[in-house]
């Protein structure tokens, strides 16, 4: 055992704990009139929010809210999300952000699972909350969310509606200090097989978190993000990953933040352009969505900068959006890493080389952020050179990083396997330190002998001018065990069949970036691309899709 040295503290020295009571204070404390902003509904200073999260902290310990508790929320992405966002886990209750997109079965399982007491319903949300209720286990209360132009709805076991009862309620409320290892949020990640899995996180990773983020998207100059003067809308759910923890950092920072609710890319645009949004971040699904809105065709997004994770941000996406003004940066997480892990940042060698190798680089997974330790092992727990060539699974370490998934103890084990946690990414590290995802390992294509990876064919095929959006699987193939397959969405008037594909990638082969093998044969063209509940591709399901038009020789197809 190492021997440190460790000196006594004063008798009355105060051991601050990290609480997220602490990011409250900074903003109104810097910027008590800067707006927070709800669709074209509402918009209120920093100073009325700290005093609604007091009101909100009065009406759910006059609901029943003690610490412990598990408080669910069930909206749109909202002021009121926010708010909750504090003022649940500054009671010492645990907040458990539903994902909304999930099926009926799988909402009801994770509610069950997590023994929510209390659940704050959105009015669009009623009937489904309806059709769940009979088999709730937990649940005691609800709390009805409805905005200004909302139909009147009646919600089982309500204490009431949102707005109405913090109007009543006092503004002020004394938050208690407690330890920093307290839970404070919980969600649930869904896989390919089984149950969704709960994942969890205490103060003192969520504010690490928080400082670490904060640090990253305002203190790099090479992708300088997010400063105290950009205006901030988050365009991943809140639900997922809390909006992938920035508004913490806004809101610690005194932003201006604008909340879109429910998405609608034309509602988007408008936003962006009446608030003058500078910084957002999102799936490189949404990006598409708003590059192809009826709003966005002309429009030139200058200024708008954008970090892009969930999946491969593809080469031709980042263009197409840099040619609009828009400034995409790739960055690398999941749901059990809170979620920040890197992010694409440019050292001086980098920003010395070309504009193509700099773009190269900028859509990679990037550069770990501070705290965090990141590895390659193969299958045996060893690890593995960092020289760009030698691919394994990476694995990682930090400070907010989930230590179990929630109840599931076996599993939690192997998250944690050799005391390291596993990604299911299939990576590289190069000298410089950059991280490439090369594949899930479940995604990878196995054809010939030869690894393929879906994400580098998705990359490629995407730059065609005529391919909107890529996805490419593996499907068994008797005589090379599985053959690439890919599904296209092209843009308006855009022509694209097999052989057009084939004849696109083999300028690839020729540069020595690509196997010849890595062409696909197949490719089906469709009017959209099945997604996951948080905007990814859902390959699972794309697989399905294959096998079932295969079997009934559907006319989607175009073979070599």
């Amino acid at each position: 055992m190492l021997q440190t040295r460790i000196l006594p503290s004063a008798e009355n020295a105060h051991a601050s704990p990290l609480l997220i009571k602490s990011l409250l204070l900074s903003g109104v404390r810097y910027e008590k009139n800067r707006e927070i902003v709800y669709r074209d509904q509402l918009r209120y200073s920093y100073a009325t929010f700290v005093e609604r999260v007091a009101r909100l902290a009065n009406v759910l310990t006059e609901m029943g809210v003690k610490a412990g508790d598990t408080v669910a929320v069930m909206d749109w992405d909202s002021h009121r999300y926010l708010e909750c966002m504090f003022a649940v886990p500054m009671l010492g209750a645990v907040l458990h952000t539903i994902n909304v997109r999930l099926s009926p079965e799988q909402i009801l399982y994770t509610m069950n699972h997590a023994d929510d007491r209390f659940v704050l319903v959105n009015s669009d949300f009623v009937e489904l909350y309806a059709g769940l209720k009979a088999s709730l286990t937990t649940v005691e209360r609800t709390l009805l969310l409805s905005d200004a132009d909302s139909p009147v709805v009646e919600l089982i076991d309500s204490v009431g509606e949102y707005e109405a009862l913090l109007a009543a309620a006092k503004t002020t409320y004394p938050f208690a200090d407690f330890d920093e290892n307290s839970v404070a949020t919980t969600f649930y990640t869904t896989g390919t097989t089984g149950n969704p899995k709960g994942v969890y996180f205490t103060h003192r990773q969520l504010v690490l978190h928080t400082l670490a983020m904060a640090s990253v998207v305002g203190s790099v100059d090479s992708v300088r993000l997010c400063g105290t003067d950009d205006v901030y809308m988050p365009i991943t759910p809140m639900f997922h990953v809390h909006a992938w923890g920035m508004p913490y950092v806004a809101t610690m920072l005194g932003l201006k933040q604008v909340y879109p609710g429910r998405y609608d890319p034309e509602l988007l645009v408008e936003l962006w352009e009446r608030e003058k949004v500078t910084f957002s971040h999102c799936v490189p699904t949404i990006v598409q969505m708003i590059l192809a809105a009826k709003a966005a065709q002309g429009k030139n997004f200058n200024g708008w900068k954008l970090i892009i994770g969930g999946s491969a941000l593809p080469r031709g996406l980042y263009e197409a959006a840099l040619a609009q003004g828009i400034q995409l940066t790739a960055a690398y997480g999941m749901s059990e890493t809170c979620p920040l892990i890197s992010c694409a940042m440019l050292n001086d060698q980098l920003q010395a080389a070309s504009q193509d190798e700099q773009i190269t680089y900028r859509i990679k997974a990037g550069i770990p952020v501070p705290l965090v330790e990141a590895a390659l092992m193969d299958e045996e727990g060893g690890f593995l050179a960092h020289d760009g060539e030698q691919q394994g699974e990476l694995v990682l370490r930090a400070p907010w990083l989930t230590q179990s998934y929630f109840r599931e103890p076996a599993q939690g084990e192997a998250l944690w396997e050799h005391g390291w946690m596993h990604t299911g990414d299939v990576a590289t590290i190069c000298e410089m330190g950059f991280i490439e995802i090369r594949d899930r390992i479940k995604d990878v294509i196995k054809t010939g002998g030869e690894w393929v990876s879906s994400l580098e064919l998705e990359d490629l095929i995407s730059r065609h001018p005529a391919v909107r959006e890529a996805a490419v699987v593996g499907i068994p193939d008797p005589q090379w065990g599985e053959r690439p397959f890919v599904m296209l969405v092209l843009r308006p008037n855009g022509q694209l069949d097999a052989r057009g594909v084939k004849e696109h990638l083999k300028t690839f082969v020729e540069q020595g970036l690509l196997s010849k093998w890595a062409i696909p044969t197949q490719v089906a063209v469709v009017t959209e691309i099945p997604k996951t509940s948080v905007g990814k591709l859902d390959k699972k399901r794309i697989r399905q899709d294959v096998a079932q038009w295969q079997a009934e020789s559907s006319v989607f197809l175009s073979t070599l």
